[in-house]
C-alpha cells in the first residue's frame, strides 16, 4: 500500500524488514528508489502505480546491499540508476558463475523463496560526480558518501524536501558501518556532517528501514547516530535505544549487528 510522505512523494513499506520503497512523481511517470524485497510486494507496488496511471520511468538503488538492488518485471524496463561504485560492485557480483547461489545463501530464510533474482543488481552507472538523477521530474540531488557501503547515495527531492536516506538514519537499525574501509568511524561521522549540512532543506526523512520522520526527527536521528558512532570508539554504544533495554519487540536481533561491529573494529585496532 502506498502512503503519502509529501506532495508528489509516496512510500511503500515491506513487511519483514520494513524496507521503504520511495516513489517520486514526475511529469511522465515516477522515479522508484529501492524497489522492495519480495516478488509479491513489488508486484503490489507495480499494481498500485498502474492504478495511479504512473509508470516507472526511472529507478535508483541507493547502494549495493541485496535488499536495495532487486526488481520485478511488472515494474517495467526503465533504467535503474546507481552511483558508479554501486554499479561496479554489482557487476563484480554478477560476474561470478555461482552468483545466484551466493546471493540466495544470504537471504533471510523467511523470504528466500519469494525474492526474485533474475533482475538482481542490474544497475546503470552514473558517471562519478553526478549530482542529479537524470529524469524528467522534480530535481533529485544525489548525496554520495562513504558510510555503510561502497558508492552509497542518499537522494534529496529538493522541491518537497524529502530525503531518501538508504541504510542511514533508521529508527530500527543502529548505524551499520562499512568496516572494510581504513576509517569506518570517520567515514560515518563525515556523512552525518553532510546530512547536517542539508538539514535546512529537509522536511522529511525516509530511511531504508523503519519509520518516516519529520524535520525535527531528522535532526534527532543525526544526533543519535553520531552519539552511537562516537561511542563505538571506546567499545560503547550498547545503551542506544535501538538495541538497549527499550529495543522494539521483534528487533532484539539488531544487538548482534552491534556486537559484530565492536568485534570488527577491535580487530582493526
Amino acid at each position: 500500500m502506498l502512503t503519502q510522505v509529501a506532495e508528489g512523494v509516496l512510500n511503500h513499506q515491506s513487511e519483514l524488514l520494513e524496507n521503504n520503497a520511495v516513489v517520486v512523481q514526475g511529469r511522465a511517470g515516477v522515479l522508484l528508489i529501492d524497489a522492495g524485497i519480495t516478488g509479491a510486494e513489488m508486484a503490489c507496488l507495480a499494481n498500485d502505480l498502474r492504478e495511479l496511471g504512473q509508470p516507472v520511468v526511472a529507478g535508483f538503488s541507493t547502494h549495493a546491499d541485496w535488499d536495495h538492488v532487486l526488481w520485478h518485471p511488472d515494474l517495467g524496463d526503465a533504467p535503474r540508476y546507481g552511483t558508479e561504485r554501486c554499479a561496479a560492485f554489482m557487476r563484480e557480483v554478477r560476474s561470478g558463475v555461482d552468483w545466484r547461489a551466493r546471493v540466495t545463501e544470504g537471504l533471510p530464510e523467511e523470504i528466500a523463496d519469494e525474492t526474485p533474482l533474475d533482475l538482481y543488481g542490474i544497475i546503470t552507472a552514473l558517471p562519478a560526480g553526478t549530482t542529479r538523477v537524470p529524469w524528467d521530474g522534480p530535481a533529485v540531488r544525489i548525496i554520495e558518501h562513504d558510510a555503510h557501503a561502497p558508492g552509497h547515495a542518499a537522494l534529496l527531492v529538493e522541491e518537497s524536501g524529502v530525503l531518501a536516506a538508504g541504510d542511514m538514519l533508521s529508527d530500527v537499525f543502529v548505524p551499520m558501518l562499512d568496516v572494510s574501509t581504513a576509517d569506518p568511524i570517520g567515514d560515518y561521522l563525515a556523512t552525518l556532517d553532510l546530512f547536517e549540512g542539508v538539514a535546512d532543506g529537509v522536511a522529511a526523512v525516509v530511511p531504508g528501514h523503519g519509520s518516516v520522520g519529520g524535520a525535527e526527527e531528522f535532526r534527532a536521528r543525526i544526533d543519535l547516530d553520531r552519539a552511537y558512532v562516537e561511542a563505538l570508539r571506546g567499545g560503547g554504544g550498547g545503551d542506544d535505544p535501538r538495541i538497549g533495554p527499550s529495543v522494539r519487540e521483534g528487533w532484539e536481533w539488531v544487538r548482534e549487528i552491534h556486537t559484530g561491529q565492536l568485534q570488527s573494529l577491535a580487530q582493526k585496532g
